[in-house]
C-alpha cells in the first residue's frame, strides 16, 4: 500500500513539472493562475498521501493549512485582476446588444 501511494505521490509531483511549463509558456495570466492552483492542489494531495504512508500526522497538518493558502491565493488574483463581478454588464455572456443608431435600413 505504501508504495502505492508512493508512485501515487511520483505521478503527481509530475503533473506539477508539466504544470511548470504552463506557467513559464503562457499564453495569459490565468492560464497561469489555473497552473499555479494547479501546484497548490497537487502539493496537497502529495503532503497528504505522503503523512498517510509515513504515518506522520504533521504532513497532513501541513498540507490542510496549503489548501487553505490555496484558495486566499486564488481570490487575491481575482480581486488583483480586477474580474468583472456577476451581473456587472461588462461579464462575459450578460452584454448588451448593439443598439442601431439611424434610420431604418
Amino acid at each position: 500500500m505504501n508504495l502505492f501511494l508512493a508512485a501515487a505521490a511520483a505521478f503527481l509531483l509530475f503533473t506539477i513539472l508539466l504544470g511548470l511549463v504552463r506557467v513559464l509558456r503562457g499564453p495569459g495570466s490565468g492560464d497561469r493562475m489555473l497552473a499555479a492552483q494547479l501546484f497548490g492542489t497537487a502539493g496537497v494531495a502529495i503532503l497528504l498521501l505522503l503523512g498517510f504512508a509515513l504515518d506522520a500526522p504533521a504532513l497532513m497538518d501541513v498540507g490542510l493549512v496549503f489548501a487553505l493558502l490555496s484558495a486566499v491565493a486564488a481570490v487575491a488574483f481575482v480581486r488583483q485582476q480586477r474580474l468583472p463581478e456577476p451581473g456587472d454588464p461588462r461579464a462575459v455572456g450578460e452584454e448588451k446588444a448593439p443598439t442601431r443608431e439611424g434610420g431604418d435600413g
